[in-house]
């Protein structure tokens, strides 16, 4: 349903829907459904320009990924490494029959790097299909493939197949690791997605510390204006996205405050 739900309110297919209803209102026999035929249309294409110019997708998703800051020193020993799934990109992978990295490898590359400076921590990974229709493409069933060609046995690592949402990773994966997973846990992910990670794996009961990669944004006070319609509704859409998540995922009791903070419980 989640999916669903996006697929319907993102950014991008909002406006499109407002361009279609405000053009064919255009056509109404009625003059004051032509007069709000070109209201509609005036204001999807004004927000379209404020898109394509302001700098809207680093004000949504600055503070999301501000909010866990990498660390500047590692511990010197970790119980165990995990890595959330969302590198792949599943379909073309499938389509190609070998791994296809997307937008988001870092999370690969990061993880292999982790399991060689701690050679004697424990490795998941977790991620299944968060397609609604390909549910038969698992996208840890690519990560052998990966990991061997970082230079990691991929016999060390265990692989959490199953899982739908960051929800599940967390869930599914304590449950593959044995409960309760001691010790703290190294959690690889988009800097953006870490605030809702970190409150999940929390509210499953691990001890996780935020190991943030993939940033999309040059950090605070550094938007600039440009003109890019097709990236500025990529960055507005993933921040608006994850801010959806955070208050899903808060109504159904999955974490425990609203906007996790680095303190526990604060």
């Amino acid at each position: 349903m989640s999916k669903i739900f996006w697929f319907l309110f993102s950014p991008g297919n909002l406006l499109v829907l407002g361009l279609l209803s405000g053009y064919l209102a255009g056509f109404a026999p009625w003059a004051r459904v032509r007069r709000l035929g070109r209201i509609v249309l005036g204001a999807a294409l004004g927000v379209m320009l404020a898109v394509a110019i302001l700098p809207m997708g680093s004000w949504v998703t600055v503070p999301l990924e501000e909010r866990f800051p990498a660390p500047s020193v590692l511990p010197e020993r970790v119980a165990g490494i995990i890595a959330l799934g969302g590198a792949l990109h599943l379909r073309r992978s499938a389509d190609r029959g070998t791994a296809q990295l997307g937008e988001y490898a870092e999370r690969m590359i990061a993880f292999a790097d982790l399991a060689r400076r701690f050679p004697d921590a424990r490795l998941i990974f977790t991620g299944g299909s968060g397609s609604p229709r390909d549910q038969d493409i698992r996208e840890s069933d690519f990560v052998p493939e990966i990991m061997a060609d970082l230079g990691i046995d991929p016999g060390r690592v265990l692989l959490e197949r199953d899982s739908r949402n960051t929800h599940e990773n967390a869930v599914y994966s304590k449950r593959l690791a044995g409960a309760p997973p001691g010790g703290v846990w190294l959690l690889v992910t988009s800097a953006f997605h870490m605030p809702r990670a970190m409150g999940v794996f929390r509210a499953a009961g691990w001890n996780v510390a935020p190991y943030p990669v993939d940033y999309q944004t040059s950090g605070p006070g550094r938007g600039r204006l440009g003109f890019s319609l097709a990236g500025g509704l990529h960055r507005l859409g993933l921040g608006l996205h994850e801010w959806a998540g955070l208050a899903a995922y808060r109504v159904m009791g999955w974490t425990a405050t609203l906007y996790p903070a680095p303190k526990p419980g604060s």
